[in-house]
């Protein structure tokens, strides 16, 4: 599982990198320089949503468990 989430997490920052190179690069057609990185920033979104919801699904079925601090009374 923790491998999953790693691959999830440096697919969504490639994604991310590959927008701001589509962004800074200043050749060619703008209009199509936006497409793709309009694209790539929709895939970066998509990559995260299903992402939390793999996570969401995986803590449902039992796979991973929370390990969060306890609650302390003051």
């Amino acid at each position: 599982m923790k491998i999953l989430v790693a691959l999830a997490f440096l697919a969504i920052i490639a994604s991310l990198g590959s927008a701001l190179f589509f962004m800074m690069r200043g050749k060619g057609d703008d209009r199509q320089q936006g497409k793709r990185m309009a694209r790539a920033l929709g895939l970066r979104v998509g990559l995260s949503i299903v992402l939390f919801l793999c996570l969401l699904l995986a803590w449902k079925l039992g796979y991973i468990q929370p390990t969060g601090l306890p609650a302390a009374v003051r």
